[in-house]
């Protein structure tokens, strides 16, 4: 096969594929046959933004953990970007609901962190440490916290502190961009704010995205692919492909189409609960 050839194959094949897989959190529930998630095979295209949304304790953050290497399943194969993944990704970012940033390092400084310590960058952090940081402040600027890259965590609200901490998931340029109810926390404003400059960060760049949330409007605004998980074990019961033209703008949220689709999975998610007896 010539490398052409290769690299269009490449470019066709999944970006995430998980095949069968199952997940018990240790030897004695796998002898139980007692599983956190059961049975998740699903194929996600490069540059596709998935969300995943379901009850609390239904395995979403599980499946996130599996997604990156942190946690390996008892059954099936994970394989993230054609290679079968074996530990933890390098070529993945992180970010969650707390945005966890040190409180005696600058915005800058808090967002330089994944190159001081993940390779190849750490080797090169002294001599690339100008480039580095211009890095790091362009995309600060590119969310909105241009001005506010010298300042200290304590100095920022909690909108902006979010801001900071996707940016800290993304310098290094990774391929995939894992967020675990990231928004969660901030009033209905500022969330609104935050899907705008995440659905422009990934118009520009394009790397994958693996949201999980309990908000069902964000997960119909951001995504390409939304998934519904059932209560404990763990499992899709729903795919739905958001139809929606992009680029998306915030009165979109508005439309009787937008509507329509989140009740759809409104009404997915509460016939699952109710099939299984979760509604209190």
């Amino acid at each position: 096969m010539t490398s052409a050839a290769h690299n269009a194959g490449a470019a066709h094949a999944p970006f995430v594929d998980f095949q069968n897989v199952w997940l018990a959190y240790n030897d004695e529930l796998l002898a139980q046959n007692h599983f956190a998630v059961e049975d998740i095979s699903l194929q996600v295209a490069r540059g596709e933004f998935i969300a995943i949304v379901g009850p609390s304790g239904c395995g979403k953050s599980t499946f996130m953990k599996m997604a990156t290497g942190l946690k390996m399943p008892s059954k099936g194969t994970i394989h993230i970007d054609g290679a079968p993944v074996t530990g933890p990704l390098k070529i993945s970012g992180m970010a969650f609901q707390a945005p966890s940033l040190l409180p005696w390092r600058t915005t800058v400084d808090n967002v330089l962190l994944p190159l001081e310590i993940v390779e190849p960058y750490r080797s090169q952090f002294k001599s690339k440490r100008k480039e580095f940081e211009e890095r790091a402040r362009k995309l600060l600027q590119s969310v909105g916290l241009g001005g506010y890259e010298d300042k200290f965590p304590w100095q920022l609200s909690g909108g902006m502190q979010q801001r900071a901490s996707i940016c800290r998931a993304l310098v290094h340029e990774p391929k995939m961009l894992l967020l675990d109810e990231p928004f969660g926390a901030l009033d209905a404003f500022t969330r609104e704010e935050l899907w705008c400059a995440l659905r422009d960060l990934h118009a520009a760049q394009n790397f994958n995205v693996i949201l999980v949330t309990h908000d069902l409007r964000e997960s119909v605004f951001l995504a390409d692919t939304v998934y519904c998980m059932s209560s404990s074990p763990g499992r899709f019961v729903t795919k739905r492909q958001i139809d929606l033209p992009r680029p998306r703008d915030l009165e979109v949220t508005y439309t009787p189409h937008f509507t329509e689709i989140v009740h759809e999975l409104r009404g997915h998610i509460g016939a699952h609960r109710k099939a299984v007896g979760t509604i209190k």
